[in-house]
């Protein structure tokens, strides 16, 4: 008898082209900024807004990794669609009900491209007065230009490529991936 292959299931890893951060170069990166964040907020009510669906991965490892009380909740934004590149509009999809006035706000994405749905949640999250506001990114292309707020937390400058995994997709696919990856060009 022999052996059956499986056809490649759309949003497997038939796409992936390489891996540009490993899975043990993530993990000690945000064990570092996990000490970095609570150095930062020694004291003070801290909330960490996780910006859905990217982040999630990223967030779930972070708080683990963040040796001080906190609270935490979720944004959504979407700007991609099902292409690679940004669409330009930005839509609130799910706005927390918790209350952000005078907590320290600590909102973390997972990369930081073109800036417009920062810009836009920056925007939204000032006027709730907040005692502060911060941004903890996983990744940053350095291409935004025009940011209301730079990342004061950043895990890895990026490539300038696609990159999917740990959290990070194309269409939905590929967040299950415990490393970041770029995409072949179809």
């Amino acid at each position: 008898m022999s052996a059956r292959v499986e056809p490649v299931v759309p949003g497997s890893v038939d796409r992936v082209s390489g891996v540009a951060i490993s899975a043990e170069q993530i993990a000690a990166r945000v064990k570092e900024l996990g000490q970095e964040i609570a150095d930062h907020y020694p004291t003070g009510d801290l909330l960490v807004l996780g910006l859905l669906k990217g982040s999630f991965i990223f967030l779930g490892d972070l708080v683990r990794n963040i040796p001080r009380p906190m609270q935490v909740d979720f944004l959504v934004a979407s700007s991609y669609g099902s292409g690679t590149t940004t669409s330009g509009e930005v839509r609130l999809v799910y706005d927390p009900e918790t209350h952000l006035e005078g907590r320290h706000i600590l909102l973390v994405e997972d990369i930081v491209d073109s800036g417009n749905t920062l810009n836009r949640l920056v925007r939204v999250l000032r006027q709730r007065k907040p005692r502060s506001l911060d941004i903890c990114a996983l990744l940053h292309k350095r291409i935004a230009k025009g940011l209301e707020l730079e990342a004061r937390f950043v895990g890895f400058d990026a490539p300038p490529l696609f990159l999917v995994g740990y959290g990070l997709d194309h269409a939905e696919n590929y967040r299950h991936l415990p490393y970041i990856a770029s995409l072949k060009e179809l």
